[in-house]
């Protein structure tokens, strides 16, 4: 997954399917969602899966109300159609991708 700054986030969410996943590299749980989400993002061509550093991005994690990471939001054409907080399982994340942009 390719992180991504402020500009290229805003870039890429104005449409499409989008998901993003606002980490930290200091951050455990993000440091065991990654594998998942990049093994997830293989099989759904049609998403484009991002990550944003809450450390190098502050301005942009706050404008979501960031509070705990990891966070990830499921955006289709810059609007929030999903989101969850904390490591998931694997078959969660596909079951939200399944739901958000069917």
């Amino acid at each position: 997954m390719k992180i991504v700054d402020r500009e290229e986030f805003n870039e890429l969410k104005k449409e499409g399917n989008l998901v993003v996943d606002f980490y930290a590299d200091w951050c455990g749980p993000c440091k065991m969602l990654g594998p998942v989400m990049e093994t997830v993002a293989e099989d759904y061509p049609e998403v484009t899966f991002v990550k944003v550093n809450v450390d190098e991005e502050p301005e942009l994690a706050e404008s979501y109300g960031i509070m705990s990471i990891p966070s990830v939001f499921f955006l289709k054409d810059g609007e929030i159609v999903k989101q969850f907080l904390g490591l998931q399982q694997e078959r969660n994340i596909r079951e939200m991708l399944d739901e958000a942009y069917k």
